[in-house]
């Protein structure tokens, strides 16, 4: 019997699979429904600091022809925060009386300031764990890559100082080295890092000549480049547990990414395309695969094509397809 037990952040799960912060997990009922689906963990969904603030702005332009006091601006500033932060550190608490699986807090933040406090709050309120979702787009041509790696680093750290349950960071891909940056991350008191996050991405519509939104779901295509990353940095950052996201939407992406070295596999899009039943379907795969190759543990394989462990790590490294199109006419 092939046991699937893991451990992510220093939490027990029954099982590689986590349940992706989303509007998924943001409902009591669908966590119950997750939870009785058989995944291994979940990641509620975030509170946005940007969402705080679009609040904030929009009730004071309303209000903007009563504001006779100074004081009414922070009123309201610090009332709509308390009021996200009740309903969050209330999620985690309910979350927790609901299902028996590790509930890690979420935050979407783009300074350390705003958050410090707040983690305290969720630690208080029960999370096992906190992910900190950080994304930060810099459109100065003269701000440092140095200076935007330290904004990241200064939010991890000042976060971390003020809480004692386990940190990981939810990033994306656009570093100038991942692995470098990975190590950063680590050495400012994360225990985990979540590859990779999929950010809101522009589109054109020709029709109307308007900017819009792109496609909102990943698609099982995006996993390859995950992989890449997952393979190098559990080998080149040991101490450092990699979840992996964006593209796994079935059995064979969550074997693929155990195989490079991730810890566990978050899911999101395939919740949403597929229901919660593709998490017991991901399981039986996932199972199948360790009965065929009598794997009996999950660390009995995992890591097995890492970066660290093939004979040719130039797969890992290499970025052209020269094999391939070398002998095309």
């Amino acid at each position: 019997m092939a046991n699937l037990e893991t451990t992510y952040l220093g939490l027990k799960l029954k099982n590689p699979l986590v349940a992706a912060s989303s509007g998924l997990t943001g409902s009591l009922e669908k966590i119950r429904e997750i939870s009785a689906a058989g995944i291994g963990a979940i990641v509620l969904k975030s509170i946005f600091e940007e969402q705080i603030n679009n609040e904030v702005g929009a009730m004071l332009s309303e209000g903007s022809g009563n504001m006779d006091y100074p004081e009414a601006e922070d009123y309201i500033r610090n009332y709509l925060r308390d009021n996200s932060i009740t309903k969050q550190t209330e999620l985690v608490t309910q979350a927790k009386q609901i299902t028996d699986v590790p509930v890690i807090a979420s935050v979407n933040c783009i300074a350390g300031e705003e958050w410090t406090s707040f983690a305290s709050d969720l630690e208080a309120a029960g999370a096992d764990a906190l992910e900190l979702n950080i994304f930060y787009l810099p459109v100065n041509r003269n701000q440092s890559a140095e200076s935007v790696e330290q904004l990241y680093t200064g939010v991890v750290h000042a976060v971390k100082s003020k809480i004692g349950i386990p940190l990981s960071v939810k990033i994306g891909s656009h570093f100038t080295n991942v692995v470098g940056m990975a190590e950063k991350l680590k050495g400012s008191g994360a225990s985990g890092l979540v590859m990779f996050n999929r950010f809101y991405e522009p589109d054109i519509n020709l029709e109307k000549l308007e900017l819009t939104a792109s496609e909102v779901f990943s698609t099982p295509q995006e996993l390859r480049h995950g992989i890449r990353w997952t393979g190098l940095v559990s080998s080149q950052v040991p101490g450092l547990e990699i979840a992996a996201t964006t593209g796994i939407h079935d059995g064979t992406a969550v074997i693929k990414q155990l195989l490079a070295g991730a810890a566990v596999t978050q899911l999101c899009s395939t919740l949403y395309l597929n229901g919660t039943p593709a998490i017991g379907q991901i399981l039986e795969e996932l199972t199948a695969f360790m009965k065929k190759w009598n794997f009996r543990r999950i660390e009995d394989f995992r890591g097995r094509l890492s970066y660290k462990n093939l004979t040719d790590p130039m797969m890992y490294e290499r970025s052209q397809f020269m094999k391939y199109y070398s002998n095309r006419k």
